[in-house]
């Protein structure tokens, strides 16, 4: 597939030389710096050096001052307290941090987590019946219940308090719940809106801590558990949740806990950890408890206190798992000949594919592998229940949901934001909602935007990448959705030796340009370039830059993101 190099605006070169000086670095390296908005040297320290007093006071968050109270107010009286959070990394983690921390302090709690076929997305009135039924008085709904200003209601009616710590966009009512945590609110003024709904649990169970005088270590064990979270549900790494992934990180890295440490080795990595690792290795483990079972079995593997239990849970969510990609691969197959063998749909600008016997759990993923695929805005759909359920994935820059509202009439229910959502629909209403989904697309998406871009940070001469360069560079990290890996452009590099097909296909090279050292490449899924490689000709590449671990050897490798020929 063909892609659109883009190359970000350069700052002013003053700026760019000024900081530079400042700071004792290359200029490409202060260039990086002021495109994520780092204008000095304190502001360059703080980026480099996330500290744990960097974290804002919890109690600027509006309603923590209340959520405490009724927590403690809670606790004074002996009443049973629920722990409720999704079904996706996002809730589970959620759920494993409030429910493990506040478990040292309270033993009348129990936690919950909906069932993703019987109960859907959010807040449901089971789960308000199994709390009202079973005595509890108070439960803390995580990841979820901004919009449930109807569920929050009937519990109201019922006697069930809720604390609601969510990270969601706000509907146009705030349900009437005893507190409402959401620095995405339009009256809270709370510095930092990107927090993960596992990031909000964190504030929460800090509040309490500093409100009650215990030390700050009682909350570093959770760290991993919001740096998992913020990883997985792919928020931006700035600010706080810089800091929450930067110590997070460090603990998997060097002292995760024992359920953690099972999952790294059912995954075959013990070290080393980035944040895409979290994305891609850790978080499909946790989330095929919940696609393909119960999401509990993944909150218990997080809670286990002993390497034989976590062992044993592991298992359980590994072997969820492997049923996951088996369901994931044989339904992007049956997906891809849909689109392949239909002369309409594979000229369409957007995807549409349903099948009533797709498993539910994973057409989010199939989704996003039929957006890499064709690149433009998709939805699987399969039946659940008497109803058609759908994931909808989009493409840089094109706002789907917003595309939906524009189909919201054919429609039962849907949410999401801007690259994703989810949608349910009566079966008498696929063909219909196909069709209009395409034509809403096809009338507000310009062709640009059916080309995916590689998105360039700045030009680099491959002489400048020397060790001091590389340090630094690493020290951008975590990197993440607002402050991925830098992309760089060098021009006129030419192969040194042979360029050879490695796996299915892949390029591996070394290249050089005039007067450079040469550079180890790995180019994933560009073989068709292969031919056109030539000892000596000259061509463009755009990369990033990693260390590359193997037997023990550590050296710097280019990973290729596009390759340009003359």
């Amino acid at each position: 597939m063909q892609k659109r190099w883009s190359v970000r605006a350069k700052p002013i070169m003053a700026d760019v030389i000024k900081l530079a000086t400042e700071l004792n670095i290359d200029p490409v390296l202060s260039t990086l710096l002021l495109q994520r908005g780092i204008t000095d040297f304190e502001e360059a320290r703080t980026f480099f050096r996330p500290e744990l007093d960097h974290l804002h006071d919890p109690f600027l968050m509006k309603d923590m001052d209340k959520a405490i109270a009724r927590i403690e107010a809670a606790f004074e009286e002996g009443e049973k307290v629920l722990i409720y959070g999704d079904y996706d990394v996002d809730g589970t983690t959620s759920v494993a941090l409030v429910y493990g921390f506040f478990k040292k302090i309270y033993p009348n709690l129990e936690y919950y987590i909906p069932d993703r076929y019987k109960e859907g997305y959010g807040i449901s009135t089971k789960g308000i019946d199994y709390a009202a039924e079973n005595g509890f008085k108070l439960i803390i709904a995580l990841d979820c219940g901004i919009k449930s200003v109807d569920k929050i209601a009937y519990a109201n009616t019922l006697g069930v308090d809720f604390i609601i710590c969510d990270h969601h966009t706000t509907g146009i009512e705030i349900p009437a719940a005893v507190a409402v945590l959401d620095p995405k609110r339009p009256d809270c003024d709370y510095p930092y809106k990107e927090l993960s709904g596992c990031g909000i649990g964190f504030k929460l169970v800090q509040a309490y801590a500093q409100l009650n005088d215990m030390p700050f270590e009682k909350l570093t064990p959770y760290f991993e558990l919001a740096a998992i979270s913020t990883a997985c549900d792919i928020v931006h790494i700035t600010g706080e949740n810089r800091v929450l992934a930067y110590y997070g990180l460090q603990q998997i890295n060097t002292n995760p806990s024992v359920g953690v440490r099972a999952l790294m080795l059912a995954a075959g990595k013990t070290e080393n950890y980035s944040i895409s690792d979290i994305v891609f290795i850790i978080g499909p483990r946790i989330n095929a408890a919940g696609r393909i079972d119960d999401a509990k079995h993944a909150v218990a593997l997080l809670l286990a206190e002993s390497e034989e239990d976590a062992r044993h849970r592991v298992e359980v969510v590994n072997l969820k798992n492997t049923e996951r990609k088996e369901h994931d691969l044989s339904i992007t197959d049956e997906a891809l000949s849909m689109i392949d063998g239909d002369a309409v749909m594979i000229n369409r600008k957007s995807t549409v594919v349903y099948n009533e016997n797709w498993h539910k759990g994973v057409i989010g993923i199939v989704a996003s592998r039929l957006t890499e695929k064709y690149y433009r805005p998709t939805i699987v759909l399969t039946r659940s229940n008497e109803h058609v359920a759908g994931s909808a994935r989009s493409v840089y820059g094109y706002d789907l949901y917003e595309a939906l509202c524009g189909c919201s009439d054919l429609l039962i229910q849907f949410g999401g934001h801007k690259y994703a959502a989810g949608l349910t629909m009566a079966p008498e209403m696929v063909e219909a909602f196909s069709q209009r989904f395409e034509e809403v697309v096809n009338a507000t998406i310009t062709d640009d935007l059916l080309v995916q871009e590689i998105r360039i940070d700045t030009e680099l001469n491959l002489n400048q990448i020397e060790p001091k360069f590389f340090r630094i560079l690493n020290q951008f990290g975590p990197f993440g959705p607002e402050n991925m890996s830098p992309v760089f452009i060098t021009k006129n590099v030419y192969v040194s030796g042979n360029a050879s097909m490695v796996g299915n296909n892949h390029i591996k090279m070394t290249v050089m340009q005039e007067g450079s050292p040469g550079f180890d490449c790995i180019a994933f899924n560009l073989g068709e370039y292969l031919p056109k490689l030539t000892k000596g000709i000259p061509f463009d590449i755009c990369y990033t830059i990693e260390e590359n671990i193997w037997r023990e050897r550590r050296s710097i490798q280019l990973n290729i993101k596009g390759i340009r020929t003359y």
